[in-house]
């Protein structure tokens, strides 16, 4: 290899095309490197409790596939050699006059430079050929932000042509992550923050949070159960990274955001740890009562109304069906989160306003035990929707 202590573009761009073609010492060196790079990744995803994955294939799991694409695409006559590249040209007809024809046309690709390194796109590619032999989807989903929108633009046009029209390809592109002063993070410019340290804060925010509502409970004289570091650890743990991603998913997603740890972590408010109190003040209510809330799935009773927090509250559970499928249609998970909110507020309204232990009648007392019954599920299946565990004492 060449000295690349101080690389050029030119260099970097000639050892890529060198890897891309197999040269031994490049494929050794990224072999050295690959699995410490791997272990970054994964000690965020194990923090985000989102591994194991079913697959995971990288860039280089295609490498093989790529002249394969190239190829294809010349045999059938969409690709064709120019000046050294080969390339995938506009698609003849008018030339596009207003701006709505300029976004509809499909653009050319590039998908092998003159040096014979492959690009984005060819990779991609392979990707497409790959997932509908091995899955058969009738869709894919490409999560990355909006500053990519040409590339899956160019791209998708190109597996069209390549013979992929049948499957409905979607680009669900999200905001940038602003500074406080509202300009954007990069990386590269180490003004951005790691993840995993985010996530640390925000455990040892949670942890501490407990400990300050224990003793704050111990003081007032409320019956504090005893647990163990491990559980506790545990609370804390759910609590920590629940707030992060809670505080990413409640935005819209095609916003810009601005980075605050202090908001990201906070305990009030629309955010992930008030929701999972929600859940757990629901659970507690059958603790105290000791009773056994699976007979209200089996055997619910009938709904009794007699306070409008009763009817606020159905209605909101109600309408989850509708807040889950608009959310999946749209791709906007913040649908969730707000109607999370919704329902987290109406069963503080209901709590504050219609005893259950202690109704008025026994019929009054199951109906309003089935109503807090739903309302724990509903929340439980909402956040692990999101990603978000929840725990049964906070």
């Amino acid at each position: 290899m060449e000295d690349l202590q101080t690389p050029t573009v030119g260099q970097c761009q000639r050892e890529t095309a060198k890897l891309h073609a197999g040269d031994p010492d490049n494929v050794a060196l990224w072999q050295e490197f690959m699995p410490h790079c791997l272990e970054a990744l994964h000690q965020v995803y194990r923090k985000l409790g989102i591994l194991p994955f079913d697959h995971e294939h990288g860039e280089s799991f295609y490498n093989p596939m790529l002249p394969g694409v190239v190829s294809d695409m010349l045999a059938k006559g969409i690709a064709f050699e120019s000046e050294g590249a080969i390339v995938v040209p506009n698609v003849k007809g008018n030339v596009p006059k207003t701006e709505e024809e300029r976004k509809k046309e499909e653009p050319p690709a590039l998908i092998r430079k003159k040096d014979g390194a492959f690009t984005y796109t060819t990779s991609d590619l392979a990707t497409i050929k790959y997932r509908i032999e091995t899955f058969k989807p009738d869709s894919m989903v490409y999560v990355v932000d909006f500053r990519q929108a040409l590339h899956f633009r160019t791209f998708f046009a190109q597996a069209r042509r390549w013979g992929y029209a049948d499957v409905a390809l979607e680009h669900v592109s999200f905001g940038a992550m602003l500074s406080r002063e509202g300009k954007p993070l990069k990386t590269r410019e180490g003004n951005a923050s790691e993840l995993l340290p985010l996530l640390d804060d925000a455990v040892e925010l949670g942890l501490k949070g407990y400990r300050e509502s224990y003793a704050q409970r111990k003081e007032f004289g409320h019956d504090v159960p005893e647990l163990s570091d491990e559980v506790i650890q545990d609370i804390a743990e759910a609590i920590g990274s629940g707030a992060v991603k809670y505080a990413d998913l409640s935005q819209n997603r095609n916003s810009d955001y601005k980075y605050d740890p202090e908001k990201m972590l906070a305990t009030e408010g629309n955010t992930a740890t008030y929701m999972q109190y929600a859940y757990a003040r629901c659970r507690a209510i059958f603790r105290k009562g000791q009773i056994d809330e699976t007979r209200f799935r089996s055997a619910p009773p009938a709904v009794l109304i007699v306070h409008p927090a009763e009817r606020t509250l159905c209605l909101q559970l109600l309408r989850f069906e509708e807040a889950l499928l608009s959310a999946a249609a749209e791709y906007m998970p913040h649908y969730v989160t707000a109607y999370l909110w919704d329902l987290a507020k109406s069963l503080s309204v209901f709590y504050e306003n219609c005893p259950v232990l202690t109704a008025e009648s026994p019929e009054l007392k199951e109906s309003r035990l089935l109503l807090v019954d739903l309302g724990g599920r509903v929340m439980k299946q909402s956040l692990e929707l999101l990603g978000i565990r929840t725990v049964e004492r906070m």
